[in-house]
């Protein structure tokens, strides 16, 4: 399948992320939600590995680095999960719009991938895109948002690295082991610091909305979207993928039309389409 398509689903599926996060960390704290998502993720993970008959075998000089992986993929969701219930999705998006900026940085010092004109200047495009959509639904800079943006930040800057340190493994790997051994490792990794706080959670307070988006978060970002994005991390370089993180807020905000109600501005139009112009460009070669 064409990488392009493969982004595309993927860039779904990590919109849909960003209601689901918000609607669910209202009613279950950071740690427990990590905890669930991570042991629904490597259920998954493991239930498609049976299926497929793979094994994952790991060599001895790689797995310090499965380790740092899996460590990126519980701090960048907790981090994630936490900020969310301080700030709006909109400050949200809007800072995973960055995700770009931080991997082309990333990306010369790990993966010596040059930092062309034209890449910054279409992560610049892009990101201006975001921001002229962001700013239309609004932006609020009090303390408690203000504190959330803080903590969403920190979690772009490690879902950058996540991406960053995983190409070298995705190449050597493949996408499915190295997603499956990165999201085992964090599980034991988050395990004893959740397990209290997961075994004395009053579930019962939970409605089935709540369960649905638990595991959209556990399934839908976690497997299918780790999947989709390191699928696709191992046919493209680093910086022209992460740039595809520009489109979340403007998907999100399509789903929200649709779901919510909400009316499409001509400053959403033309922010959408700066944004699709800034993805075009970096893509080309």
């Amino acid at each position: 399948m064409n990488v392009y398509v493969i982004l595309a689903i993927q860039l779904l599926f990590a919109s849909v992320t960003h209601i689901a996060a918000k609607a669910v960390v209202g009613e279950v704290d950071a740690l427990t939600l990590t905890l669930l998502r991570n042991v629904i993720s490597v259920v998954g993970f493991y239930s498609i590995l049976i299926v497929r008959g793979i094994g994952v075998r790991i060599d001895k000089e790689y797995r310090r680095s499965i380790f740092l992986l899996g460590f990126l993929v519980v701090l960048n969701q907790y981090l994630y999960l936490y900020g969310m219930k301080y700030t709006t999705a909109a400050n949200g998006a809007l800072l995973y719009a960055l995700t770009p900026i931080f991997v082309l940085i990333l990306s010369r010092f790990f993966l010596t991938e040059k930092i062309t004109l034209q890449k910054s200047l279409g992560i610049m495009l892009a990101f201006i895109g975001v921001t002229v959509v962001i700013f239309e639904r609004g932006i609020s800079t009090t303390a408690e948002f203000a504190f959330g943006n803080i903590i969403i930040l920190l979690a772009v800057i490690t879902y950058a690295l996540f991406t960053i340190l995983g190409k070298p493994l995705v190449l050597k790997f493949g996408a499915l082991s190295t997603a499956a051994s990165a999201n085992f490792t964090g599980l034991l990794l988050v395990l004893p610091l959740g397990f209290y706080n997961a075994a004395t959670f009053p579930y019962e307070r939970l409605h089935t909305l709540d369960w649905i988006g638990i595991l959209y978060l556990g399934i839908g970002t976690s497997i299918i979207g780790y999947l989709l994005w390191y699928y696709a991390l191992r046919r493209i370089d680093a910086t022209r993928l992460a740039v595809f993180a520009n489109g979340q807020p403007i998907v999100t905000s399509i789903l929200s039309v649709i779901f919510l109600g909400t009316t499409i501005t001509p400053q959403f139009i033309i922010g959408g389409i700066v944004t699709l112009a800034g993805v075009i460009i970096t893509q080309r070669k």
